[in-house]
């Protein structure tokens, strides 16, 4: 069985943006299929508002690309059927993922967000390890 696998946004930059050599295994897990890597409508939006910024100066059909990249890779939830976790993180956006990985228990929340990463402990105890190790499911 895959490991099911929710990657927040900063994430998803390193794989699909920055080319990030420390995301190079997990690139190559997704482009195996080797993870149940899954996301939402939700978290999708959220990362098609991130690359859209300027900052990134990716053209809508750059930015178009990478997104039909990860919906290749990733296996879409309905929104509806997320089940609200018990732990609330600060940034209020990261909320999703959270959720998202809680549902799906057991199961891996990859992220470098400090607010995220500060609920691992209490997660950990239900199923859901949050980790910023981007080779930790393997």
């Amino acid at each position: 069985m895959k490991p099911v696998v929710v990657l927040d946004t900063n994430i998803l930059l390193d794989v699909l943006v920055f080319d990030d050599s420390r995301a190079h295994p997990l690139r190559v897990a997704l482009t195996a299929s080797e993870l149940d890597a899954v996301a939402t409508e939700k978290t999708l939006a959220e990362f098609l508002d991130v690359i859209g910024r300027q900052q990134f100066s990716l053209s809508p059909e750059k930015q178009q690309e990478i997104i039909a990249q990860w919906r290749t890779w990733s296996r879409l939830i309905n929104d509806e059927e997320i089940t609200v976790a018990p732990w609330k993180c600060k940034d209020r956006d990261d909320q999703i993922f959270i959720n998202l990985a809680y549902t799906l228990k057991p199961s891996v929340l990859i992220s470098k967000d400090k607010m995220v990463l500060k609920i691992a402990k209490r997660a950990e105890k239900e199923g859901v390890v949050i980790t910023s190790d981007h080779n930790r499911v393997f």
